[in-house]
């Protein structure tokens, strides 16, 4: 919950995204801002397996399954212990941010870059507003 608060720093209208992606052709689609590459590459095998990308923006809640998913993906390549003082949630939440390799490459011990530290921090100021909206 706390990543698809970091992901609200756009409007998810779908008449707007769809205006920007004519703009901007790559642009992420959806309240969880999943990239086309990302949502295939997580249907697959999935029960939406025969969903399209640019449904996102009309289907919230396909936005969410394929967000889950793909944390779910992403925790399955952390190694069992990593260097540095990540915790798994912010080894994930950057994971969704930058991806797997990056990711990886943090569990490494790599500093995050100024971008990723400004992800994180979103993360953990959203950390309570996500806990209420889940009623935890």
């Amino acid at each position: 919950m706390a990543i698809l608060c970091n992901e609200a720093y756009k409007p998810h209208d779908a008449a707007f995204e769809r205006a920007w992606q004519k703009y901007k052709p790559d642009a992420a689609f959806g309240i969880a801002n999943m990239h086309r590459a990302t949502f295939d590459e997580v249907k697959k095998s999935r029960d939406f397996a025969g969903r399209r990308w640019d449904e996102l923006p009309e289907d919230r809640d396909l936005a969410i399954e394929a967000e889950a998913w793909y944390l779910h993906d992403l925790a399955e390549q952390l190694p069992p212990t990593w260097h540095g003082s990540l915790s798994k949630d912010e080894l994930l939440a950057l994971g969704y941010n930058t991806g797997a390799s990056n990711m990886l490459a943090f569990a490494r011990g790599a500093t995050p870059g100024s971008q990723a530290q400004s992800y994180l921090n979103r993360l953990h100021t959203n950390w309570a507003k996500a806990g209420k909206a889940v009623g935890g």
